[in-house]
């Protein structure tokens, strides 16, 4: 099993229910394949505290993906790819590219976000777009790539297991 952890970045940081609906969302799309949600947290989009967690989850805790969910536009307060960027060892840039190209005829404005992705030792991190339907969007694109990678990162042969019913 892959062990996720989904961190929302928030501008006021308080849980509401857009981010809950975008979690379950992610949940659901995970559900099919050997993952595992382990870690479910909200930060303020600071890029202290967001570095906070990705450390915690991926030093500590050791968990093999972590997707980070809003906060990668173009205003002034986002700041999750510098904050991401920061903590990462190996660049991945091939991930969030692919998620930009794969999913901008139904979701345009994806383009202009700035998500990153890379490892940081065995643990995959990547910046998905804020909202249900981009988040959504972005991982079903990622998912794929984001098997291969956490393969590679880990050193793990993980099979996908067929869907049921």
């Amino acid at each position: 099993m892959i062990r996720v952890g989904i961190l929302t970045v928030s501008g006021d940081g308080a849980r509401g229910a857009d981010e809950d609906a975008t979690v379950a969302a992610l949940r659901e799309t995970l559900l099919y394949g050997p993952y595992e949600v382990v870690a479910v947290d909200t930060v303020p989009d600071e890029a202290a505290q967001i570095k906070r967690v990705l450390r915690l989850w991926s030093d500590r805790d050791g968990l093999d993906l972590i997707l980070t969910v809003g906060s990668i536009g173009l205003s002034a307060k986002d700041h999750t790819p510098q904050a991401t960027s920061e903590m990462l060892e190996k660049a991945v840039p091939g991930i969030p590219e692919f998620i930009r190209l794969m999913t901008f005829k139904n979701e345009p404005s994806i383009a202009l976000t700035r998500g990153v992705a890379g490892s940081r030792g065995k643990t995959l991190i990547l910046n998905l777009p804020g909202g249900q339907s981009a988040a959504t969007a972005a991982l079903e694109v990622a998912l794929p790539l984001v098997l291969n990678a956490v393969e590679s990162i880990t050193g793990r042969s993980l099979a996908s297991p067929a869907r049921s019913s």
